[in-house]
């Protein structure tokens, strides 16, 4: 399916990896001119390359930067003032129990994973409105909704995207622009492959065997009874920023793989 983007132009943060990078990937594949994004400008720059060889009709361009940092962030928005679609994807998540997260912790976490991303909506969402067009999408989490407890630092940061993505689709009322945010369940990114496959050294086990016993023990109520594939995330994310996904609106989109129990 054509999702009709070509030539729109998409800042993805985080996007060197993981998530971020597959989402990258799955709209220069409709045509998208990437900014890849992330701290390390050589990690980025070969995942531009990666995008350029795969899709050599678009022109990936590297957007290399801690966008946390102040100095930085504005850097990144002099080089790059104008796009069509912003991907929030950009965060910092640790396993950690509440009696260890002090102050500065909960700082950290709320700079980082929500007034960084506030931050470029608050740069790029006027431009959007007076064109008429764009799209914004945040990625949250199954956290943001289902807390397991062992991360709510990270858990907060995710649950405050999900009321920021409704607040801020209220002022694009009547216009082509629109602000959503994608909630995946816990995803096969290559931190979790190394983890999995540490966990059950014997290598004549399938990394696919390693999985579903790994599933089996730590996440029963999986309905899908594996890890969300980071490409399933980034079809997703290019249908929504896609024209005819215009009737999405401020929606928390569940891509959790069953794994949170109830009906809203």
């Amino acid at each position: 399916m054509d999702m009709g983007l070509s030539n729109r132009t998409a800042l993805v943060t985080g996007s060197s990896k993981g998530i971020g990078k597959a989402i990258a990937l799955e709209l220069a594949r409709e045509g998208v001119h990437v900014l890849v994004n992330g701290r390390h400008a050589d990690e980025v720059e070969h995942t531009v390359q990666e995008i350029k060889t795969a899709f050599p009709e678009t022109s990936p361009q590297n957007a290399a930067a801690d966008i946390a940092d102040i100095r930085e962030r504005e850097a990144l928005l002099d080089k790059f003032p104008h796009i069509d679609i912003l991907i929030n994807n950009m965060g910092i998540y640790e396993m950690m129990k509440y009696e260890d997260a002090d102050d500065e912790v909960w700082e950290a976490y709320f700079r980082t994973n929500v007034l960084a991303a506030n931050a470029l909506v608050r740069a790029y969402l006027p431009g959007m409105l007076d064109r008429n067009e764009g799209r914004i999408l945040f990625i949250a989490s199954e956290e943001a909704v289902m807390p397991s407890g062992h991360m709510p630092q990270y858990a907060m940061t995710k649950t405050m995207l999900l009321s920021l993505s409704r607040s801020l689709s209220k002022l694009t009322a009547g216009t082509e622009v629109t602000v959503n945010s994608i909630l995946p369940g816990p995803t096969l990114s290559e931190k979790v492959h190394g983890i999995v496959d540490g966990m059950y050294p014997d290598e004549a086990m399938a990394f696919e065997d390693k999985e579903r016993r790994f599933m089996a023990a730590t996440l029963p109520q999986s309905e899908l009874r594996r890890f969300i594939r980071p490409m399933e995330i980034g079809r997703l994310a290019a249908f929504v920023c896609s024209p005819y996904a215009s009737a999405f609106r401020g929606s928390p989109i569940r891509m959790d793989g069953g794994l949170v129990p109830t009906i809203y």
